[in-house]
């Protein structure tokens, strides 16, 4: 069919066509609205009986008090910040949580006073920022997602879960969803990237890390998607900042993988700080209620975020901290974290109508569901005897491995990497013999655990070498007085590792930066060690995409590190002597200059894309056009051959894919050099012609595949109507496939050149 004819419409979940066009069939789609659900407390499963028994039970000030969550303040004592008054509304029991708590001793002593001394002997929840590990850490979630190996994200959240739990945490404010945009935001070291599919399938798989089967398990911890919603999309990447969002990107760019993790049976969901569309998130019903809780069904609980509540009066939302109460409870605030405005303003607002004794006993039931499949009525403390006090060698073993996949070999001229074992090495630069390898969420628990440097691990993986240490420039890259003697090093050795890039501290929440350049004067260091001609390579740390300027071209390889956790090291010097073949992809665009941001894969074509001989089309005078490095990106020290897709019909009927129908893509891979490697194959279509402008292209999928040298295998995909097709403007979600042309490619990054038509007639 000629792309052109394409405009017959599908429609899905609403059941509303587009105007003008014929709604002849619907889409397979997530589930639609659920309005007429079971109410909470009155649902069928095997804790509401006892349930409603206890909420029959329970006053008014007692049900409020399920609702608050205070903050502890770690080890500074009874009397600090809110640990105090954590104490006394744990023994009357008015307390729901306590974040920011964790040892099996100090856990215990609080719990003891909500159990044992409280009226109804209400178990606490306690939760902690267990982001990307306890005591071990692992690579930060933004270098997770570059393995493009689900499985990553769950040796994570499996590893962490054994020891959170043991010290007596039951709640992760993790997995963070936040699809992005915007390097410069400092959250997005703690996200997946720019892409909702791959973000999805990594939420999905940390949330079966924290949670596996049974959450009674004292192995398991409950997850926290968050933030809901857009946060990623605020403005000039400032944390806490407005973002205006329409119906259709909400739900095709940001909801995905929050659906994936409901999917997954996530336990609870988070409230983000940003405005959606002139309403702060905090009060944003469309999503915490109609969306989250009566389309999707979510019979979890909302928790806000730090104050959130309470900051909806600065955002000029609410006229006081009533209002904020009222706001935020009416549109599906669960429990509020820090601020105390709905446990205050409770009874007030019930007795003059503003909220209802429905919503309230709705929101308590859901907080109680979580706590009796916790066990926490049967089994409320933690074993002292057997709690993790530090990393073992299996849990140090799996964060070096996860690493160690991770890493993405941005360029390597001439095989630069790997390096030889023997001979000299001079390994210089502010992060050579740093500990700050953990990122921006390792948690001051963690603080005792000493990350391996690169230096030590390069020592170590080298035995026989002559290793020499020079930083040259400071992390802030102000001192210039050791670039001299970093050169010199550089001249009287065989190679020059220079290891830089951002500190932890330079990303992370309230952590953005409007230049990503290496900070101060770390290019003046590389430059300088290029000048010399003497062999080297670089070796990136940081917690975001960075633009590399003239370095670049000068530098023969470059090893993207990340902020790879407590055995970054000794994963970095795996990959630069080649234990570990490289084989991690860029899940974000790496822009040329800050200029270009937002610059992403998954972008509209406009009405006159780039062209380079015509002047009016969209483009920057003073740049090349396209990224530093695209989507997908990565090399190995091995090459492979991937195949055009081959499908298994090239064309198929709208109504069988409504029905459940997919069509198989199988893509030949062949390891073409002399080395064992993986290689990550990727699946993207477009969909030139549509109701809605589609993007040039659109991740459907991926598989990381290990081949020996010389072999081959085939990967498989499943294109389903949810891949194929696309949500609307409807606010009630509606879901579209359309009649008409697919493209559909393979390659080893987002620029996959093979392409097949697919036609769904």
């Amino acid at each position: 069919m000629n792309d052109v004819r394409r405009r017959t419409v599908l429609a899905a979940a609403g059941g509303t066509a587009i105007a003008g066009k014929a709604a002849t069939a619907r889409a397979q789609s997530p589930p639609a609205p659920s309005s007429d659900a079971p109410r909470p407390g009155t649902e069928s499963g095997p804790y509401e009986t006892r349930i409603r028994a206890l909420m029959a039970r329970m006053t008014i000030d007692e049900k409020l008090g399920q609702l608050q969550q205070f903050a502890w303040t770690g080890d500074t004592g009874p009397g600090g910040g809110q640990t105090a008054a954590a104490e006394k509304a744990a023994r009357r029991g008015r307390l729901g949580s306590v974040l920011n708590i964790y040892g099996a001793r100090t856990t215990n002593t609080l719990q003891r006073m909500a159990v044992e001394k409280s009226r109804l002997g209400i178990p606490l929840i306690f939760g902690l920022d267990v982001i990307h590990g306890m005591w071990t850490t692992f690579p930060i979630p933004l270098g997770q997602a570059a393995a493009f190996d689900p499985a990553v994200a769950e040796w994570d959240a499996e590893v962490s879960a054994r020891e959170a739990r043991s010290n007596g945490v039951h709640w992760a404010f993790s997995p963070m969803m936040d699809v992005t945009h915007e390097p410069r935001w400092g959250r997005i070291a703690e996200g997946d990237g720019e892409d909702p599919y791959l973000a999805a399938a990594l939420a999905a798989a940390k949330t079966r890390g924290y949670q596996g089967d049974d959450l009674r398990s004292r192995r398991r911890l409950a997850a926290c998607a968050k933030h809901m919603i857009a946060y990623g999309g605020v403005e000039g990447g400032r944390d806490y900042n407005t973002v205006d969002v329409s119906e259709a990107r909400l739900r095709n760019f940001y909801l995905p993988p929050f659906r994936a993790a409901l999917d997954a049976g996530v336990a609870t969901v988070m409230a983000s700080f940003n405005t959606v569309s002139g309403v702060p998130a905090h009060g944003y019903r469309h999503a915490l209620t109609d969306i989250l809780k009566e389309e999707w069904g979510f019979r979890g609980f909302v928790v806000s975020d730090y104050n959130g509540v309470q900051e909806m009066i600065v955002h000029g939302y609410a006229a006081d901290r009533s209002d904020a109460a009222r706001l935020a409870f009416n549109a599906g605030i669960d429990m509020e974290m820090a601020s105390t405005t709905i446990n205050e303003y409770g009874k007030r607002l019930l007795r003059s109508g503003q909220i209802t004794m429905e919503r309230l006993d709705d929101a308590v039931a859901r907080i109680l569901r979580l706590k009796f499949r916790l066990g926490l009525f049967e089994h409320p403390y933690a074993d002292e005897d057997t709690a993790i006090a530090g990393p073992t060698k299996a849990s140090r073993a799996a964060a070096r491995e996860a690493a160690g996949r991770t890493m993405v070999l941005l360029k390597n001229e001439k095989s630069t990497l790997p390096l030889d074992r023997s001979g000299s090495i001079a390994v210089v630069g502010p992060f050579a013999d740093s500990t700050d390898l953990r990122g921006s969420w390792a948690g001051t628990w963690a603080d005792a655990f000493r990350p391996v440097t690169v230096l030590d691990a390069v020592k170590d993986a080298a035995p026989k070498a002559s290793v020499s240490h020079v930083e040259g420039v400071d992390a802030s890259g102000r001192s210039t007085r050791g670039i001299a003697r970093a050169a010199s090093a550089a001249r009287a050795t065989d190679v020059t590792v220079v290891v830089v890039g951002e500190a932890a501290t330079l990303s992370g929440e309230a952590s953005v930066r409007s230049d990503l350049g290496l900070p101060g004067r770390q290019e003046r260091l590389i430059t300088a060690i290029a000048d010399t001609g003497a062999p080297f390579v670089v070796v990136l740390l940081s917690g975001r995409p960075l633009t590399m300027g003239g370095w670049l071209d000068r530098t023969p390889a470059v090893l993207q590190a990340w902020q790879p956790g407590l055995e970054g090291g000794n994963a970095i010097a795996d990959v630069l002597f080649g234990t570990v073949n490289p084989g991690g992809k860029l899940p974000v665009t790496f822009p040329r200059t800050v200029g270009q941001i937002p610059i992403y894969y998954n972008h509209e074509n406009t009405g006159r894309p780039y062209d380079r001989a015509n002047h009016y089309t969209s483009k920057y005078l003073d740049l090349a056009y396209g990224p530093q490095f695209p989507f997908g990106h990565g090399l190995s020290y091995t090459t492979f051959d991937i195949g055009e897709p081959r499908l298994s019909v090239s064309r198929v009927r709208a109504e069988a894919l409504r029905k459940g129908d997919t069509v198989e893509v199988a893509v030949a891979v062949r390891n073409t050099g002399r080395r064992k490697g993986d290689e990550v194959v990727q699946l993207y279509i477009r969909d030139p012609v549509a109701s809605i402008v589609q993007p040039v292209r659109r991740l459907s999928g991926f598989r990381r595949v290990s081949l020996g040298a010389g072999k081959a295998t085939t990967v498989r995909f499943r294109l389903s109507a949810e891949e194929l097709g696309f949500w609307t403007q409807d606010p009630h979600g509606g879901f579209l496939l359309q009649k008409g042309e697919i493209r559909v490619f393979a390659g080893n990054s987002s620029l996959a050149k093979g392409g097949r038509t697919l036609t769904i007639t």
